[in-house]
């Protein structure tokens, strides 16, 4: 979808402050970047002027718009001594289907990590197929895409805030040797939608990066409001609890569980589904998407050297209209293992490829950077 394909654009500029996916290239590549985070990480003096810049390309592979390579900038800083790293920075993407996608950022932390500014614009082009229930339709789905957050911590590990969203999208089927949709009936498949909402972040984690300790919960409840097409008003909020664990040397437990729900106006590029805000890996964002949604994933993560980890993984999840009818389309499951290089002797930044089989013996492979969550 475009929100999502805007992330991956965007994924290759936020990874070191942040701990989102992020941006560098398969091993070659990889080596030649590591020195950047390193200089940067022992360089590192507060002030907007001592920043260091990252530019990097990045492989990338997920069921939902394909493979393909993105190239992000960055300009790393830290404005106070109690903060986390803030960043600037724009990437872009181009897949192996014709998606293409643009965006530009900014997250900023100040006052002892007490503020948190976050700002997105991103352009996208994306193609994707949509599983229904007649059948998969291919879709296009272009348009532009707006989001400011800021959040202020009442106490180190918690923090409350409000989100705003603007979105300018046109979806159409995309089968092959459909001519355009001439106009003025283009205009009925136009939607513009403007969400406002609230969010809430609890953690103990002791790495934004790489946690291996503590835990992090995550919650957000948005209103949209139909600016235009054939939507209407819908609310839809979430959570996202994951905690961490070493019981062993130089190993770590992840466990995420995740609850979404959506009104029934809901349009469906914004509905609840597995992947679609868990970071489920098995099956394309757009396979399960309904009102209601619960996962549970857990992988174990392996330290083998100072740049190589493997991990294993596995989770279940069911999408319905109503968390009573979760069971009714099943139970999906989805496991599989993965390889971890890790790009910076300083930052714990690893570049991961995952592969995954679901339950209806489908494989997926995914390629990015950082950890799944």
């Amino acid at each position: 979808m475009l929100h999502r394909a805007v992330g991956i654009a965007l994924s290759g500029v936020f990874s070191v402050s942040a701990g989102m996916a992020s941006a560098q290239d398969a091993h070659g590549v990889l080596d030649k970047h590591v020195s950047t985070l390193d200089d940067y990480s022992k360089d590192e003096t507060v002030g907007f002027r001592r920043g260091s810049i990252v530019v990097a390309p990045i492989p990338f592979s997920n069921p939902t718009i394909g493979s393909g390579l993105v190239l992000g900038a960055g300009y790393l800083f830290q404005l106070d001594e109690g903060s986390d790293p803030s960043v600037i920075g724009a990437g872009g993407l181009r897949s192996d289907n014709g998606s293409m996608a643009g965006a530009a950022a900014i997250n900023l932390n100040l006052a002892d990590n007490r503020w948190n500014v976050e700002a997105i614009y991103g352009k996208a082009d994306v193609q994707y197929d949509l599983f229904t229930s007649v059948g998969v339709l291919p879709i296009r789905q272009d348009g532009v895409l707006g989001r400011l957050s800021l959040s202020y911590g009442v106490t180190p590990d918690l923090s409350f805030g409000a989100t705003f969203r603007y979105l300018d999208t046109t979806i159409t089927p995309a089968f092959v040797g459909l001519p355009p949709i001439p106009p003025p009936f283009d205009q009925f498949l136009n939607v513009k939608i403007g969400n406002v909402g609230v969010v809430s972040d609890w953690g103990t984690r002791d790495d934004t990066i790489y946690p291996a300790d503590g835990h992090i919960l995550h919650f957000e409840a948005t209103r949209g409001y139909a600016l235009n097409g054939l939507v209407q008003d819908y609310s839809k909020s979430y959570a996202n609890y994951t905690f961490y664990l070493s019981p062993w040397n130089r190993g770590v437990v992840a466990t995420r569980f995740s609850l979404c729900a959506a009104s029934s106006e809901t349009p469906f590029f914004d509905q609840c589904g597995l992947g679609t805000i868990d970071a489920f890996r098995g099956f394309s964002a757009t396979q399960f998407l309904d009102f209601r949604s619960a996962s549970l994933q857990v992988e174990l993560r392996q330290r083998i050297s100072k740049r190589i980890g493997v991990v294993a993984f596995g989770g279940a999840g069911q999408a319905g209209s109503d968390f009573s009818d979760l069971d009714t389309g099943g139970t999906h499951t989805a496991y599989g293992i993965g390889a971890r290089y890790r790009v910076s002797q300083k930052f714990p930044l690893d570049f991961s490829v995952d592969f995954s089989r679901n339950d209806q013996q489908e494989d997926n492979l995914y390629i990015y950077v950082g950890q799944r969550f």
